[in-house]
Order: structure tokens, then sequence, then C-alpha cells
């Protein structure tokens, strides 16, 4: 449900306009320096506000510790960590209570949760909470230590230029999608288990919760399904597993071979959209016309690239701890 991972467990709450989102980490060894200066980088990364093409709403995010830390290091214990919610306009959301967003979660939840559900701003479901994800990812990364993980997008819109990318939906006043690539550096051989822990499968688990992912693929990914066996094999060249290609990108038999880990996600056109589309009016029943209102993103993937280093890092870090590839004391 809102919990994730064996050793390295975190567990995520809170909802886009209550009083605060937040995240507990337990398992997290004892010992690292943690300071609120350590999620500047990727908070700022995560925002929108001034980017072309996100949403205007700012929070200001900075992270308020409640259990686990002390004197400046993390306890062992449980790790608390709150973002208040200060700049909502949850009136936004009552003037459209009675017509779900297409594409958004607004319909699934009411049926499930029968109409408790809190639907400000998506409630629970919100990308709001992507902040406790890349927060986890801050902690995740600094136990990796020499591990490197980027996240760039490779595309918009079919475009890789992402401005001519992001040009078409604000010319068609519509969202509008992208594609989101990360490679990871630095990892051993022999991470992950066959079958249902593979690395591949923890990834696209998680993966599958960030809002707006719609597919995710490994090295050749869809493209190996046209490609010849004897092509498509990465021949072994020393000792270590380097290979001459990297075709599998970096996972085999879902373990990773000490090459580098290459993934790309698929991330959909955002569900709010000002564009006109039609909908269902469960107050009467009649399917009507309907265009979101409020302050949403144009592009959900402009802000994807660190949300996905931040998931890559949470479950490396829980497969190096299975595997005791970390000091469980790191002061």
């Amino acid at each position: 449900m809102n919990s994730f991972g064996r050793i390295f467990r975190i567990h995520i709450f809170g909802e886009s306009h209550g009083e605060c989102v937040g995240l507990t980490i337990d398992g997290c060894p004892a010992g690292l320096p943690l300071s609120a200066e350590d999620f500047v980088a990727d908070i700022e990364r995560r925002k929108g506000g001034t980017k072309k093409g996100t949403t205007p709403r700012k929070e200001d995010d900075i992270p308020l510790f409640k259990t686990g830390l002390f004197h400046g290091h993390t306890t062992g214990a449980p790790l608390t960590i709150l973002f208040e919610n200060k700049n909502t306009r949850s009136g936004d959301y009552e003037k459209q209570r009675a017509v779900p967003r297409p594409g958004h979660a607004d319909f699934t939840a009411h049926v499930k949760y029968g109409g408790f559900e809190d639907f400000r701003g998506g409630g629970h479901f919100s990308g709001r909470l992507t902040v406790c994800m890349v927060a986890a990812g801050v902690i995740a990364k600094k136990l990796l230590q020499a591990i490197s993980i980027r996240s760039s997008i490779l595309e918009i819109g079919g475009e890789k230029d992402l401005e001519k990318g992001l040009d078409k939906a604000i010319e068609a006043k519509d969202s509008i999608g992208g594609i989101v690539e990360c490679r990871v550096s630095g990892l051993p051989a022999g991470l992950g288990e066959h079958f249902f822990d593979s690395v591949e499968s923890l990834l696209a688990h998680i993966v599958f919760a960030i809002p707006a992912v719609r597919g995710v693929e490994f090295g050749t990914g869809f493209a190996a399904a046209a490609m010849f066996g004897s092509e498509h094999n990465d021949a072994i060249e020393d000792a270590a597993g380097h290979t001459r290609t990297n075709h599998a990108g970096g996972v085999v038999g879902g373990i990773t071979n000490g090459n580098e880990m290459v993934y790309r996600v698929a991330i959909k056109p955002t569900s709010s959209t000002p564009k006109e589309q039609l909908t269902l009016n469960w107050e009467n029943n009649m399917v009507e016309p309907f265009s979101v209102k409020g302050r949403h993103d144009l592009c959900i993937a402009l802000r994807v690239p660190v949300i996905l280093e931040a998931v890559t890092a949470i479950v490396l870090a829980d497969l190096m701890l299975i595997a005791q590839r970390i000091k469980p004391v790191l002061a």
C-alpha cells in the first residue's frame, strides 16, 4: 500500500492539500550524517514554480525531522520527516467535485473510498507526495556513496528538441508527455534475485508508484524484439563481467552484472489539462464538456528526473543492505 522495501523500508503519508506530507524510513543505518542542507539540491530540482511548463504552485519544502535524528546523525530508529503544505488553493477542487478529471484518480478513488477520499488536489493520489520519494532518495544516495545515479529527459512530445516539444503543448493549450532515462554507474555485480525480486522487478514496482509513469524498459527494451540473439547478446570481455555492448542494460537474470545500468520510463501527458474534454457529472448522471481549472504541470516529465533517481537509489540502497555491502555504522 504505502510502504516499500525490505531493510531500507519507506512509508509515505499525507495529502496534497492537507497539513503536510511526510515519510518514515525504517532500517536506515545509525551514524549517517544528515541535515536539512543535504536535501536542498534535489528538492529544488523537483519543484515547479518558475520552470516553463510546470505548475506555479511553490512550497518551501524544508524537511522537518521528527524522529530518528540526534546531534546531526541518524540513530538507527525510524526516521520521520515532514514537509508542510502552505501554498494550497482547495477552492479550485470544490468547484469540480462532481466532475472527475479524465485520466486522473478522481473517479477510482471515489469508487474505492465511497466518497470519503480527500479530493483536494488529488489528495493522497497527488504528485505532491513525490517530495517524500525524493527525500528518501537523498538519504539512499548518501548510503550508496560512490554509486552514481543520473536521470535526464530524452524527449518531450516525441521531440528530442525539448523546447520544441514543450512549445507544441503550449500552442495546443494542452498537456504533453515525455521519456526519461536513468543511468547508474559504479554498481557491483551480484545485486538482486532471480524471478520475483529481480532488479528489474523491484525497480518497475517502485517506478510505477510515480504518478504518470506508463511504461518502463531496460537496455534496448522493446527494440530487442526485432533483434537476433547473436546481435542482442552482450559479449563478456573480462572476469569483472564487463561487456562489449550493453543491450541488457546492466542486469542479466535479474542480477546486476557490473556494467552501467540503463533504463527508461514513459511519462504520460498530465491528466489535468485546460483543453476541453467530456466527463461524467455524477450529480446529474450526464456526460458534459469539462475543462480543468487551477494550477497544474503542462509537462510532468520535466519534474521526473530527480524522482526517478530517488526511487532508483531507494531500491539499490535496500539491495546493498540486503547484500551487506553497506556498513551498519557510517560515522
